[in-house]
């Protein structure tokens, strides 16, 4: 598994945390040989993490735990961009 797909899985696993987001057009995501990792935009100075979160939670302390995992995995400083908020169904 690449440290993109490394990310992408820790984020998604958290809770508070609906899905990732690629951009309005898609533009965010880290490309790999047979496919990308939308919402993860990963280089040598550091990790991007576009994410849709739950309207119930903190959204501040879940974007502030992404940020916290998404570094952890990498070794890298995290960016994270909460691009939406959705209601839990």
């Amino acid at each position: 598994m690449s440290p993109a797909q490394q990310v992408a899985t820790a984020v998604t696993d958290l809770d508070g945390v609906a899905e990732l987001h690629g951009g309005v057009l898609g533009e965010v995501a880290t490309y790999l040989p047979g496919g990308r990792v939308n919402g993860v935009r990963l280089d040598k100075s550091g990790v991007e993490v576009h994410v849709v979160l739950f309207l119930d939670d903190d959204i501040r302390a879940v974007a502030a735990e992404v940020q916290r995992v998404a570094s952890g995995v990498v070794g890298v400083p995290a960016t994270v961009v909460v691009e939406d908020v959705v209601a839990r169904v």
